[in-house]
C-alpha cells in the first residue's frame, strides 16, 4: 500500500490563509503584467515563494499584505528577468494538451473577466496609467489596502503612496470623464442643463 505523502509543517495554514486569496491576487497580478499568461506565472510565482517563506510570516500580522508584497517583487523580479533575455517572437499557438491529460483550467484567458470587471474605457485608462500609479490604484481602489499597507507592500513612504494615488486618480478623473458622462455617472456642464 503506498504511503501517503507527507504533509510539509504549516502547509495547512499556508493553504487556510493563501487559497482564499488566489483570485484576489491573481488580478492584481494582471494589473501588473496586463495579460493572462504573465499573471498566472506571477501568481504562480508569488505562491511559491510564500510557501518556502511561510516559515518567516508572523502570525497575528496582515497575511493579505504579505502576500501581496511578496507578489510585486516577483513582479519586478519578472520584469528584469524578461529584459536580460532577447526578445522571442511568438510564432505558434500553444500547443495541445496530451491526450488523457486533465484540461488546464485558466481563469483569465482572454481578458474577458477584466472587461467585465471594469469595462474597455476603463482597463484602457488603466493600462494608460505609469506601471508606479497603476498598482497603487489597483492596491488602493479595487483591493482595498491602506495607504499604510501599500507602504509596505510597495516598501515606498506613505506620502509616495497618496501623491501616486493622487496623480493617477486625477488622470483616471480626465481619461473617464466622457465615460462617465455617457453612462450617467456625470452631470452635463452647468449651461447643458434642462431648466
Amino acid at each position: 500500500m503506498p504511503s501517503r505523502p507527507r504533509r510539509i509543517p504549516r502547509q495547512d495554514e499556508f493553504e487556510k490563509v493563501a487559497l482564499p486569496l488566489m483570485h484576489d491576487l491573481y488580478f492584481a497580478a494582471l494589473g501588473l503584467a496586463r495579460n493572462a499568461r504573465d499573471a498566472e506565472d506571477l501568481v504562480q510565482e508569488a505562491y511559491l515563494k510564500a510557501f518556502r517563506s511561510f516559515r518567516r510570516f508572523r502570525p497575528g500580522t496582515n497575511f493579505k499584505a504579505w502576500i501581496y508584497r511578496i507578489l510585486v517583487n516577483s513582479s519586478i523580479d519578472f520584469y528584469r528577468r524578461r529584459s536580460r533575455q532577447p526578445l522571442i517572437s511568438e510564432l505558434t499557438e500553444e500547443a495541445p494538451a496530451p491526450a488523457g491529460a486533465p484540461e488546464r483550467h485558466r481563469l483569465l484567458d482572454n481578458m474577458e473577466a477584466l472587461d467585465a470587471f471594469v469595462g474597455d474605457d476603463v482597463r484602457r485608462a488603466l493600462d494608460e496609467l505609469p506601471p508606479a500609479h497603476r498598482i497603487v490604484v489597483l492596491l488602493a481602489d479595487i483591493e482595498g489596502f491602506k495607504y499604510r499597507e501599500i507602504a509596505s507592500i510597495l516598501g515606498i513612504p506613505i506620502g509616495t503612496v497618496m501623491s501616486r494615488l493622487h496623480h493617477a486618480r486625477r488622470q483616471l478623473r480626465r481619461a473617464l470623464w466622457d465615460y462617465a458622462r455617457r453612462q450617467g455617472y456625470a452631470a452635463p456642464p452647468r449651461k447643458e442643463r434642462k431648466a
